[in-house]
């Protein structure tokens, strides 16, 4: 994958501090949130405000350079735009959120015939998957809950626990 700077030169964006920062920390951290994202900046050598990170977010979603992903009612999470077409699962106990290959092999993912019949030109499905993790499954069956020890044990550039924000 390009470098962070070769990213943002490619999309005709400035070169930034914290627009390097976040694609860094995205690198880094897939499937964080607003707060993961600007907790991991700071804690580089940017300093950037809140206001700085929805900025950088959203310009960089215009752009392409990353997604947004937002399961359910859980708070936004963001990647870096990778053009593979992958998918999401999410796991309804623990929220851990795991990265999924296309299962076609080709965008849209999806029969697009019943939308197509519409009028719409598809060319693009977000799946989200829901149900239980493994170790969810587990814990389930053994009568035993699991949590944040155990999350933290899923491989963290596929998967990633969920942040909801209280109500």
């Amino acid at each position: 994958m390009p470098s962070s700077s070769q990213l943002l030169h490619e999309a005709g964006l400035r070169v930034t501090a914290p627009r390097l920062a976040v694609l860094e920390t995205l690198r880094e951290h897939p499937h964080a949130d607003v707060a993961e994202v600007l907790r991991r900046t700071r804690e580089g050598t940017t300093t950037i405000s809140v206001q700085g990170v929805y900025d950088v977010l959203t310009i960089l979603a215009e752009n392409g350079l990353i997604r947004r992903i937002q399961p359910g009612s859980s708070s936004a999470r963001f990647e870096l735009e990778r053009g593979d077409n992958h998918h999401h699962a999410v796991c309804r106990a623990c929220q851990v959120l795991v990265d999924i290959p296309c299962g076609t092999g080709a965008a849209p993912c999806l029969d697009p015939r019943p939308v197509s019949g519409l009028g719409f030109q598809v060319d693009e499905a977000e799946v989200i998957y829901w149900g239980l993790c493994p170790r969810c499954q587990a814990g389930a069956d053994a009568g035993a809950a699991h949590g944040a020890a155990d999350r933290a044990a899923h491989p963290p550039t596929q998967t990633t626990p969920l942040h909801h924000t209280p109500k």
